[in-house]
Formats: C-alpha cells, structure tokens, sequence
C-alpha cells in the first residue's frame, strides 16, 4: 500500500514538475546554438559560443529581454556539415515550448546546408561575418543574414586598404596579391570577386588554396616566395592561421605584409605562432578588449559569479569572445525589436526576421547596450540582410592587437550588382519569386 502511494504521489509530482517546466519555458525565448568545442577549429568555436552563452546569461540577470527570459541548447557539430545538419533538425522545432529564436552555426558548409531548410521551417539563419554572400539580397533570401560584413566587402575593404598603403587605388596596377585560402566553400566564397577586382584595378591575382585543415602549406609558401607579391591575404580559419604566419617566416616573407581576413584576426590565430606573428595585420569589425561597460556588466553579473562559459577566464574579452557577445547584442536586438510588433512574448523565427529586417543601431542605442565602439552602427532592410560593410585593420605587435585604422568601408556600388546577379540566378534555379521588397514594412 506504502509502495503504490509513493510510486502514485511520485509519478504525480513528476508530472506536475514537467508541466510547470513546460509551462515555464512556454514563457522563454530559445536560441538553438549548432556549437563546436572540440576539432581544429574548436578555438573558434569555444569564444565564440562562449561570448554568445554569457551574453544571454547577462541579458537574463537583468530581467530578460522586456521580461522574456531567454533560453539555450548545444548540439556538437565539430565543424562537420552532415552532424550541423542533424543538429537543426533536432533543435529547430524549440524546448519544451518555447520557440526558436533563429540558428547560428558560424560555418559556411552547415550554413549552405541548411539555407533551404530555414526558408522552408521559417526561422532566420544568421551567418555574422560570413556565409552566402547573395544572401544579402533579402529579396531573395529572406531568411539568410550575413550580418555586418559579407564576403565580398571583406575583400573589397581589404583591396581598399592595400589601395590606400598604394597611394591610391589606381596604383594597385602591376602590384602582386596572392590569396592564401582555405579549402572549402568558405574559402572558396571571394575567389570570383577577386578576380572582378584584380580586373578592375589591375593587379595580378594568384589563388593558393590549402586543404583543410591547413597543417601542411610548405608548397603553397614556396609558391609565394617565387612570386614575390606585394601582398599576401590570408583567408584561414583555425590551425591553418599560426601554420601560415609560422611557415611564412620559413620561407623568409614579412608578417607585416600579410593581411588576416576575419577569420584569422583573433588572439588564438596569432599567439601560436610566437615570434613569426609579429607585425601581422588582419581585419576586424569590432576590437578585442574589456573596457566596454556591456563586457564589465558580464564580468559582474556572469564571470565573477562562477557562471561564465569560458574554461579559460584568460579568453575573456579575446577577439572570437567578442565577436560572440556582438552576435548576441544582434540577435537579442531583433527580437526586442519584433517585441514592439508582435507583443513582448517569445516570438516565432517568421517574427525575429521581421525584427532583423527592421534593425537599427545607431551610436544611441549602442550606448545604452553599452556597446559604443564594439559594434559598428547597422541597419538592416528587406533587400539590405548584410547592413555594414565596414572593417578596421588591426596590427598583432607579439603580445595583442592594435588599431591602427579607422573604418574601411567596402565598395558596396561596385558589389551590388555582382550580388543581385548570383541572387536572381538561385532564383531562378530554384524557382523563387523575389519579394517586392517596396511593399514589406
């Protein structure tokens, strides 16, 4: 009798625990996160993500976002397409009621597999620095935001600043760039554009792809010291970033006429290679650092209470952390601005891309997140998902990065029509009417 009581009452309070839980997270807000922790890219991975978790645990210290509390999962994807692509289906539909905010892979291979997927399911997929470039054509894609800074404005902004240490984009003409890129669909993104580019102004373009991961680029730097270019850009990711800088000393060419790309900008790309990254440049959209007060309020709030994300405390505030707070700031920003829509509530993805595609963040509203200075301002549209464009460049002297820019700006003019071009043709390969987007509000 004692027994079937107990068992009774136990499988009660089960059940009225699940309910309350379900019940609870009906009233959350959830960002499904396709992270990676382990790999060779799991530096990458563990800032990034790292920035993003600490970044929602602080909006949730300070009461949520209008109230709704936000909530997360990890499925590990070690980089790998095929597991990216398992981890959206598992986590897509929300937790326990609560609705999926939009997907944030940061990878170009899960990010092109899943394009079709998040059109179809209705939920934004938010590739920062990154992804598809024609997917700034919201007309086109309405669910794919490669926000701040596409591929081709991380060129374009590179071959500017390179123009600009010229004299002049007019003396780029009989200058020598080598791009050193990795082997997959990210590496490959800007190798069209670079070529309308060397066109333009002139210059000669040799491409050099290394296969992942990038361990072995012996041959590939033996190439470069026979060309002898003016410049180097480095489109690394991971491992592949120390190997080059360390494998360019070898070879005898200069660090400080290498440029990083935003994926080979941060602390964990230059610090391996010791003594051989020093003088290195690369690109950024926002600085490594601590002082900005929104990166003071995680410390009080997240890290010092033994809450942060990171295993090593000594990551906080590196280049790949930030840039993950800066994907947070912008992902919860939609959302507060859909709020003002549709009702301050969880919303559905059909509702955040409502909210990405009427974003603004203007210097005002930067200081008040306490952001000033680590985001750059952006506005986003129905035909405008990428919003930015604008990169800094950024010197490692063998200890940390520092500025040594102000904002290059993209030759977005000159890019449009390239990306209007390969948007109309998915379009019609895929039989997609582009939005009017004359007619969205």
């Amino acid at each position: 009798m004692f027994k079937r009581s107990f068992v009774a009452s136990l499988a009660l309070a089960v059940s009225l625990g699940s309910a309350a839980l379900s019940a609870h997270a009906e009233s959350e807000q959830y960002f499904p996160l396709q992270s990676y922790r382990v790999g060779p890219y799991a530096a990458g991975g563990t800032g990034f993500f790292g920035g993003f978790i600490d970044y929602l645990k602080y909006v949730n210290a300070n009461g949520g976002v209008n109230g709704v509390k936000l909530t997360w999962s990890e499925c590990e994807t070690e980089y790998v397409v095929e597991k990216g692509v398992e981890c959206y289906e598992r986590l897509k539909g929300g937790l326990n009621g609560a609705p999926a905010a939009a997907t944030n892979p940061l990878s170009v291979g899960i990010a092109y597999a899943t394009l079709d997927r998040s059109t179809a399911d209705k939920l934004p997929l938010i590739t920062i620095n990154h992804g598809r470039t024609d997917s700034t054509d919201g007309s086109v894609f309405p669910y794919a935001f490669p926000l701040q800074l596409n591929p081709y404005s991380e060129v374009s902004a590179i071959v500017n600043y390179i123009g600009q240490q010229a004299g002049g984009l007019d003396k780029l003409k009989g200058q020598k760039i080598v791009t050193l890129y990795h082997g997959s669909p990210y590496g490959k993104e800007t190798n069209e554009v670079l070529k309308t580019l060397a066109d333009k102004y002139g210059f000669a373009l040799t491409l050099l792809e290394v296969p992942h991961p990038g361990n072995e680029q012996q041959s590939q730097w033996l190439n470069i010291r026979r060309e002898k270019p003016d410049w180097v850009i480095l489109r690394g990711w991971g491992v592949m970033n120390p190997v080059a800088l360390k494998t360019a000393q070898k070879v005898g060419f200069p660090a400080n006429r290498i440029i990083g790309n935003i994926w080979s900008n941060s602390e964990d790309d230059a610090a391996p290679a010791g003594a051989a990254a020093k003088g290195f440049i690369a690109i950024t959209t926002h600085p490594s650092g601590t002082e900005f007060p929104v990166l003071q309020g995680i410390k009080q709030e997240v890290v010092d209470k033994g809450q942060g994300d990171l295993s090593d405390p000594k990551r906080f505030g590196n280049v790949y952390y930030n840039l993950g707070v800066v994907n947070g700031i912008l992902n919860v920003e939609a959302v507060r601005i859909a709020q003002a829509k549709f009702g301050q509530q969880p919303l559905t993805g059909e509702q955040v891309r409502w909210g990405f595609e009427n974003f603004k963040l203007d210097d005002a509203r930067l200081k008040e997140l306490g952001a000033l200075g680590l985001v750059q301002p952006l506005q986003l549209s129905c035909s405008d998902h990428e919003g930015g464009g604008a990169v800094r460049f950024q010197q490692w002297d063998g200890a940390k990065w520092n500025l040594i820019s102000d904002w290059v700006q993209a030759d977005r003019a000159l890019l449009r029509p390239i990306i209007e071009a390969s948007s109309h043709k998915y379009a019609a390969e895929k039989g997609i009417t582009p939005r009017d987007c004359s007619k969205e509000g």
